[in-house]
């Protein structure tokens, strides 16, 4: 796995603690971290200690550092845009942290900027490349669970605002709450592992229940001490979504940072001829069948993955792979992170509608070509 790739530069825009896995990861896997940027100079000269890299305040310097052959981002949402299009102008690489950005109008121009310049762009969403889903894909492709028709996905805290009053319970940085932060991910995982379905109808209720709960409890401290007068917010922190395919295969979303029922990162999918369940980015996979040799009988079978393989491992081994070959991925690509941002779309529409809908699809050029360098 630790592959030399010389002669590739990287740079990190947003120092904190996204910034550094990522550093680490890309370290560990052989690349070399030549920059960083972030706007707080005590991130910037940490950074500078234990990666050796040169800092800049603003992602401009960065991307135009001759040492920087691609960028990773990792900074609030809204930013993502401007830092990605920016970065690809200037002839780098991109990979972008979950989600693509805040709003769809602003995906939606990252990757026609991608497709014009011919330029690589990923998208984070790592739990693809756990060990927990990379066998359920192996046994998937086998066909040991038929055709697929129903996935339960997951991603529930019963007490996790991410730090109230930060840039994630802020709608004009984040551009939503607990969807847009931790349901991306099984909503993505669940798209994943359907193959990207032609999507026919979406309903979702997004809830704001804690926002301004004087009384709200936080034994775990995830919140650092809430105070409800001071650190406010208007963004979901609960959303319920039902997705519906053309070919009849349904998608229930559950994500929550807050809400009164057990925390669960529980996914679940159903088959013609088995079943499998997981936890979202774990490396146990439980495989559900049954048989009739020598009775009716249920067949469950638990298979443990390697621990040491994380999907941040898998998944920027891919972006480096990428970036050496001038070859667009094969995963996590600009064309299915703009279906998940979409459907997140939706179903924000279908909360302030009260009804049914269906995705907005207008003509964006997102297909990704090898780099004519």
């Amino acid at each position: 796995m630790n592959e030399s790739r010389p002669g590739i530069g990287i740079g990190i825009v947003g120092l904190g603690g996204m910034g550094h896995l990522h550093a680490r990861s890309i370290t560990d896997l052989g690349a070399d971290v030549v920059a960083g940027a972030d706007l707080v100079e005590a991130q910037r000269q940490r950074f500078a200690d234990e990666f050796g890299a040169a800092t800049y305040e603003t992602h401009e310097g960065l991307v135009a550092d001759d040492d920087v052959d691609a960028v990773i981002v990792t900074t609030p949402n809204r930013f993502h845009e401007p830092i990605a299009v920016d970065a690809l102008e200037a002839g780098c690489d991109v990979l972008v942290e979950k989600p693509l950005a805040h709003s769809l109008e602003s995906a939606e121009r990252i990757a026609e900027t991608a497709a014009r310049t011919g330029g690589i762009c990923m998208v984070g969403f790592h739990n693809r490349h756990a060990a927990s889903m990379a066998m359920f894909d192996e046994h998937h492709a086998r066909g040991r669970f038929g055709e697929l028709t129903h996935i339960e996905a997951n991603y529930v805290r019963r007490r996790g605002v991410p730090g109230p009053g930060s840039w994630f319970t802020d709608p004009e940085l984040a551009g939503g709450g607990a969807l847009l932060d931790i349901g991306v991910h099984a909503l993505d995982l669940a798209l994943y592992a359907l193959d990207f379905p032609e999507i026919t109808e979406v309903s979702g209720v997004a809830r704001t229940t804690f926002g301004h709960d004087e009384e709200y409890a936080d034994p775990d401290g995830f919140g650092d001490n809430w105070d409800a007068e001071s650190e406010t917010y208007t963004v979901d922190d609960s959303v319920s979504a039902f997705i519906r395919t053309a070919d009849g295969q349904t998608i229930s979303l559950e994500a929550a940072w807050a809400t009164n029922r057990e925390e669960s990162m529980d996914f679940r999918v159903r088959g013609t001829e088995g079943g499998a369940q997981f936890d979202i980015g774990d490396t146990t996979l439980e495989i559900l069948e049954t048989g009739t040799a020598g009775g009716d009988h249920y067949a469950d079978s638990t298979l443990t993955g390697d621990s040491s393989l994380t999907g941040y491992t898998g998944q920027d081994t891919q972006f480096l792979e990428a970036v050496t070959t001038g070859t667009p991925p094969e995963t996590n690509t600009l064309e299915e992170a703009l279906t998940v941002q979409r459907v997140i779309d939706a179903i924000y529409r279908s909360s302030e509608t009260g009804q049914a809908t269906a995705l907005e699809v207008p003509d964006v050029a997102v297909e990704q070509r090898p780099r004519m360098d």
